[in-house]
Formats: C-alpha cells, structure tokens, sequence
C-alpha cells in the first residue's frame, strides 16, 4: 500500500524551506557584498603597485592628474589613462561594487588625490602630515559597500588600502 504525504506534511516542509531561505539569502549578500569590498581593496593596492611603477619611470615624481572626470571623452589627465600602461587588467579600475556605473561612465571608480600633484615622494605631504601611512592617495567615488555604513576604501601613500580613514596632524 503506498503512502501519500498529507496537505499539513506539505505545508510543514514549505515553511521550513521558507525560514531556511529567509535565514540564508540576507547572509548570502552580506557575505557577497563583503567580498567585493574586499576586491576592491585588492584593485587599490594593485593601483598602488602600479603607481609605485609610474614612480620608478618617473624619478619619484608624482603625476599631475585631475581627481576624475564626468566620462570618458573628456580629455584630462586622471589614474585610467595614466597608470593603464603599468596594469594588464583595465577592470582593476572599477570597483566590483560600483553599482552606480562610475567606471563604466568615468572610466574609473576612484578619485585621484589632487594635493599631491607633481610632488616629490621624498618630501610629499598632505594636511600637515609627512607620514605615508596618513596620506591618502586614492579614494573610492562613492560609499559603494553597503555593509559597511557605507565607508569608502582607501589608498595611502606607504601602499596600504583600507576603510579606516584618521588623519593625525604633527603640525601647529
């Protein structure tokens, strides 16, 4: 004799599918989202490699970029059309979780920090600081991840990327 389930066996195993699906999917994001914060930390410490690169072909000499530009057919000096040469990947450019197309419109998802235009590595400085670990070279566009208040990554001067933006003055 076969056994059929009944409409209440059904039903319990829907709503146990059901919970397990509302328990996982918010973690799924979390964790995708995390992820692409962390790639695009890895995308600014390869910009940092390249801009070590550019350095080297430039005697120590920062470049004299504009922080970004509206699209891509203006014609300014910004980190895409400067540091491409030193990177096989032009998609290091885009940050994974720049869901606002700034890459796709702008040709890049980060700005360009203006202050240390044509300045010298050796004597560089940014609001009272000489110290690299403090200077920010690099900065996302935008507060792409979500699961971090919306904090932007950035790029120091000494080659590091994170989140935690402090500024410690040794000035006045």
């Amino acid at each position: 004799m076969r056994r059929a389930f009944t409409l209440i066996e059904i039903l319990v195993v829907i709503t146990i599918i059901g919970t397990l699906a509302a328990i996982v999917t918010p973690v799924y994001h979390h964790v995708t989202a995390r992820a692409r914060a962390a790639a695009c930390v890895s995308h600014e410490r390869q910009l940092g490699v390249a801009l070590n690169l550019y350095l080297s072909d430039n005697n120590m000499q920062m470049p004299t970029l504009a922080a970004g530009r509206h699209d891509r057919n203006e014609d300014l000096p910004v980190i895409d059309n400067t540091l491409n040469k030193y990177l096989n990947d032009p998609r290091i450019f885009a940050c994974p979780a720049d869901g606002s197309g700034f890459a796709a419109r702008t040709g890049t998802s980060y700005y360009w920090n203006v202050a240390l235009n044509g300045q010298s590595v050796s004597g560089l400085h940014f609001l009272f600081t000489v110290d690299p670990t403090h200077i920010p070279v690099l900065a996302d566009k935008e507060g792409f991840h979500l699961y971090s208040n919306n904090k932007v990554n950035l790029l120091y001067a000494d080659g590091h990327a994170t989140q935690d933006l402090t500024f410690f003055t040794n000035g006045p």
